[in-house]
């Protein structure tokens, strides 16, 4: 749901305060909100990195995706042999074992549960992220995920960023900042990928990777990190940029 990106409430639930930057969260004289930045990546894109830069520049917080990558890759695994293995596998990642069972379908299915109290549990996740996502957009700040780009569409002083890049790029910069193998990170990018765009779908009804759902869209290809920071920090408080 995240994240690479949109995703509803889960165990990495984390704000981190930006530490005192060289711009202001808010340009001189503007009344308002404070300003919000939501994040959506292909995986590998570097919101992570990005996000947390453009939240020190603003000083303001630093929201993280719901889900990291290792988790939406462990459920993606067998469960172990044994029943301790199991019950160990699905407590580290409950809320996301939830919200697989809440999309059904590939992720879950119904197994003989009624389809009622699944789509009242969908209907609890999703509420919870909404309260979540504006909360957070109370604050002001970097909001990475959390499908905040549809939740916050019509939200003033709130730009809506996707990031992306080619997918070998993206693979092999996952590879290096995770310190794992090329292969393992293909994999990553694959499952990941499908995913979060599934949660998305499934709980809201919207395609985070559908490029009209931004204001604006970096190719971390061609842009360096620095470069989209830039661009970011100058969309929020450069002329013109309260809405």
């Amino acid at each position: 749901m995240d994240r690479h990106d949109g995703s509803p409430t889960g165990s990495t639930d984390a704000e981190t305060p930006a530490a005192g930057g060289t711009h202001r969260a808010a340009s001189p004289g503007v009344e308002g909100p404070l300003p919000v930045v939501t994040l959506w990546e292909h995986f590998g894109a570097g919101a992570d990195a990005i996000g947390r830069e453009v939240a020190q520049r603003l000083a303001l917080p630093y929201h993280q995706q719901a889900f990291s990558s290792e988790e939406i890759e462990s459920e993606g695994r067998d469960r172990g042999p044994s029943a301790e293995q199991q019950a160990a596998q699905i407590e580290s990642s409950l809320a996301l074992a939830q919200v697989f069972s809440a999309m059904g379908g590939m992720y879950g299915g119904f197994d003989g549960r009624d389809i009622i109290d699944t789509q009242e549990q969908k209907r609890t996740l999703i509420a919870e992220n909404d309260a979540t996502v504006h909360r957070y957009a109370e604050e002001g700040g970097v909001i990475v995920g959390r499908n905040a780009t549809v939740l916050l569409a019509d939200r003033p002083r709130t730009l809506h960023v996707l990031l992306t890049a080619d997918p070998e790029t993206r693979i092999a910069r996952a590879a290096e900042r995770a310190g794992i193998s090329h292969d393992r990170a293909a994999r990553r990018q694959k499952r990941e990928d499908q995913v979060r765009v599934d949660m998305s779908k499934s709980l809201y009804g919207w395609d985070p990777s559908a490029v009209e759902n931004y204001d604006m869209v970096l190719n971390t290809s061609r842009l360096s990190q620095d470069a989209a920071v830039e661009a970011i920090v100058h969309a929020v408080t450069g002329p013109g940029s309260a809405r």
